[in-house]
């Protein structure tokens, strides 16, 4: 499956369980992903923060080893948004983030 620039974290707690069996610091997947700070993996391992870009998702995901779809989903199109979510009442698409 081709994911658009910009997905969405499947699980936080799956991504924090391979970071544990991988032996991968906040701050070392924070580095493989491209940025400075682990304080936005930190938002996205509590659940803060839902999306990134594509190329920080791939670099995390070849840095835990496996495939960045198994991680990661496209990012839903307003159309995917409930009914009755219309402008500024729908949340799945905030914080598109991880661009630092």
């Amino acid at each position: 499956m081709e994911l658009p620039q910009v997905v969405v974290l499947q699980d936080p707690k799956r991504l924090a369980r391979l970071m544990v069996v991988e032996d991968a610091t906040q701050r070392e997947v924070a580095a493989a992903a491209g940025w400075a700070s682990h304080s936005y993996l930190g938002r996205l391992l509590r659940g803060s923060a839902r999306t990134l870009t594509r190329e920080a998702a791939d670099r995390i995901a070849a840095y835990l080893g496996v495939e960045t779809g198994d991680l990661f989903l496209p990012l839903p199109s307003a159309r995917d948004c409930p009914p009755g979510a219309g402008a500024g009442r729908c949340r799945c698409r905030d914080d598109v983030g991880g661009t630092r």
